[in-house]
Protein backbone atom coordinates (compact mmCIF):
# COMPACT_ATOMS: atom_id res chain seq x y z
CA UNK A 1 0.00 0.00 0.00
CA UNK A 2 2.86 2.40 0.82
CA UNK A 3 4.48 2.01 -2.62
CA UNK A 4 1.13 2.78 -4.29
CA UNK A 5 0.85 6.05 -2.32
CA UNK A 6 4.41 7.04 -3.22
CA UNK A 7 3.70 6.29 -6.89
CA UNK A 8 0.55 8.43 -6.81
CA UNK A 9 2.42 11.31 -5.18
CA UNK A 10 5.10 11.23 -7.91
CA UNK A 11 2.43 10.95 -10.61
CA UNK A 12 0.55 13.93 -9.19
CA UNK A 13 3.76 15.99 -8.98
CA UNK A 14 4.57 15.17 -12.61
CA UNK A 15 1.08 16.16 -13.76
CA UNK A 16 1.29 19.47 -11.92
CA UNK A 17 4.74 20.30 -13.33
CA UNK A 18 4.01 19.36 -16.97
CA UNK A 19 1.73 22.33 -17.88
CA UNK A 20 4.31 24.78 -16.53
CA UNK A 21 7.11 23.19 -18.57
CA UNK A 22 4.98 23.10 -21.73
CA UNK A 23 3.85 26.72 -21.28
CA UNK A 24 7.47 27.85 -21.13
CA UNK A 25 8.44 25.71 -24.13
CA UNK A 26 10.53 23.64 -21.75
CA UNK A 27 9.77 20.13 -22.93
CA UNK A 28 9.97 20.73 -26.68
CA UNK A 29 12.60 23.46 -26.48
CA UNK A 30 14.82 21.16 -24.44
CA UNK A 31 14.53 18.51 -27.14
CA UNK A 32 15.39 20.96 -29.91
CA UNK A 33 18.17 22.75 -28.02
CA UNK A 34 19.40 26.26 -28.70
CA UNK A 35 20.99 28.23 -31.52
CA UNK A 36 24.07 30.14 -30.31
CA UNK A 37 25.75 32.84 -32.42
CA UNK A 38 28.98 34.40 -31.20
CA UNK A 39 32.21 35.98 -32.31
CA UNK A 40 34.77 38.72 -31.80
CA UNK A 41 34.46 41.99 -33.69
CA UNK A 42 37.57 43.97 -34.65
CA UNK A 43 37.80 47.62 -35.64
CA UNK A 44 38.50 47.11 -39.34
CA UNK A 45 36.60 47.36 -42.66
CA UNK A 46 36.11 43.57 -42.58
CA UNK A 47 35.63 43.11 -38.83
CA UNK A 48 38.61 40.73 -38.72
CA UNK A 49 41.94 40.76 -36.95
CA UNK A 50 44.42 42.28 -39.40
CA UNK A 51 48.08 43.20 -39.08
CA UNK A 52 48.78 46.59 -40.65
CA UNK A 53 52.29 48.07 -40.51
CA UNK A 54 53.25 45.64 -37.76
CA UNK A 55 50.33 46.51 -35.47
CA UNK A 56 47.25 44.42 -34.91
CA UNK A 57 43.73 45.70 -35.35
CA UNK A 58 42.10 46.72 -32.06
CA UNK A 59 38.87 45.13 -30.91
CA UNK A 60 35.54 46.94 -31.40
CA UNK A 61 33.99 47.41 -27.92
CA UNK A 62 30.41 48.61 -27.30
CA UNK A 63 29.34 48.00 -30.91
CA UNK A 64 25.70 47.23 -31.63
CA UNK A 65 25.23 43.87 -33.37
CA UNK A 66 21.87 42.76 -34.77
CA UNK A 67 20.64 39.53 -36.27
CA UNK A 68 18.50 40.65 -39.20
CA UNK A 69 16.35 38.29 -41.25
CA UNK A 70 14.42 38.75 -44.47
CA UNK A 71 13.86 42.42 -45.29
CA UNK A 72 15.84 43.76 -42.33
CA UNK A 73 13.62 42.39 -39.55
CA UNK A 74 15.62 42.49 -36.30
CA UNK A 75 15.33 39.08 -34.63
CA UNK A 76 17.86 39.66 -31.86
CA UNK A 77 20.41 42.26 -30.84
CA UNK A 78 23.33 42.68 -28.48
CA UNK A 79 26.33 44.88 -27.79
CA UNK A 80 29.95 43.76 -27.88
CA UNK A 81 31.67 43.73 -24.51
CA UNK A 82 34.97 45.42 -23.67
CA UNK A 83 36.82 42.62 -25.48
CA UNK A 84 34.76 42.95 -28.68
CA UNK A 85 32.88 39.70 -27.99
CA UNK A 86 29.22 39.36 -28.95
CA UNK A 87 26.81 36.52 -28.23
CA UNK A 88 23.21 35.82 -29.25
CA UNK A 89 21.02 32.88 -28.24
CA UNK A 90 17.94 31.91 -30.26
CA UNK A 91 15.07 29.57 -29.49
CA UNK A 92 14.67 27.01 -32.33
CA UNK A 93 10.90 26.99 -31.73
CA UNK A 94 10.77 30.54 -33.08
CA UNK A 95 13.77 30.40 -35.45
CA UNK A 96 14.37 27.36 -37.64
CA UNK A 97 18.07 26.68 -38.18
CA UNK A 98 17.74 26.34 -41.97
CA UNK A 99 15.90 29.67 -42.14
CA UNK A 100 18.45 31.44 -39.93
CA UNK A 101 21.34 30.17 -42.08
CA UNK A 102 19.73 31.08 -45.41
CA UNK A 103 17.79 34.27 -44.61
CA UNK A 104 19.62 36.01 -41.77
CA UNK A 105 22.81 38.01 -41.37
CA UNK A 106 24.72 39.81 -38.65
CA UNK A 107 24.73 43.59 -38.97
CA UNK A 108 26.96 45.94 -36.97
CA UNK A 109 24.91 49.09 -36.41
CA UNK A 110 27.66 51.20 -34.83
CA UNK A 111 29.73 53.16 -37.39
CA UNK A 112 33.36 52.10 -37.77
CA UNK A 113 34.47 55.67 -37.13
CA UNK A 114 33.39 55.16 -33.51
CA UNK A 115 36.41 52.95 -32.87
CA UNK A 116 38.80 54.58 -35.36
CA UNK A 117 38.27 58.09 -36.76
CA UNK A 118 40.14 57.21 -39.97
CA UNK A 119 37.52 54.57 -40.88
CA UNK A 120 34.24 55.40 -42.69
CA UNK A 121 31.41 56.98 -40.72
CA UNK A 122 28.81 55.80 -43.24
CA UNK A 123 27.90 52.23 -44.10
CA UNK A 124 27.82 49.19 -41.88
CA UNK A 125 29.43 45.79 -41.49
CA UNK A 126 27.32 42.82 -42.55
CA UNK A 127 28.04 39.08 -42.55
CA UNK A 128 26.15 35.93 -43.47
CA UNK A 129 26.17 33.11 -40.92
CA UNK A 130 28.00 29.81 -41.02
CA UNK A 131 27.57 26.61 -39.05
CA UNK A 132 30.52 26.01 -36.72
CA UNK A 133 29.33 22.82 -35.07
CA UNK A 134 27.07 21.27 -32.48
CA UNK A 135 27.66 20.85 -28.75
CA UNK A 136 25.88 18.58 -26.31
CA UNK A 137 25.66 19.95 -22.76
CA UNK A 138 23.94 17.33 -20.66
CA UNK A 139 20.66 16.79 -22.48
CA UNK A 140 20.74 20.18 -24.20
CA UNK A 141 21.89 20.33 -27.82
CA UNK A 142 23.44 23.65 -28.86
CA UNK A 143 23.99 24.57 -32.51
CA UNK A 144 26.92 27.00 -32.83
CA UNK A 145 26.97 29.62 -35.59
CA UNK A 146 29.38 32.45 -36.34
CA UNK A 147 29.94 35.25 -38.84
CA UNK A 148 31.14 33.92 -42.20
CA UNK A 149 32.96 37.19 -42.95
CA UNK A 150 31.99 40.82 -42.50
CA UNK A 151 31.92 43.27 -45.40
CA UNK A 152 31.53 47.03 -45.30
CA UNK A 153 28.36 47.99 -47.15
Amino acid sequence: MTSAKIFLIFLLAALVATPVAVAQGGLLSGLLGLIHIDGVLYCSPNGKLDVINGTTTPIFPNAGVQLQCGAGNVVSSTTTNGSGVFSLVLDPLQNLLSSVLSNCSLVVTTPLSTCNASLPSVGFLQSPLQLVGKTLVGLLRIVNLSAAGFQLL
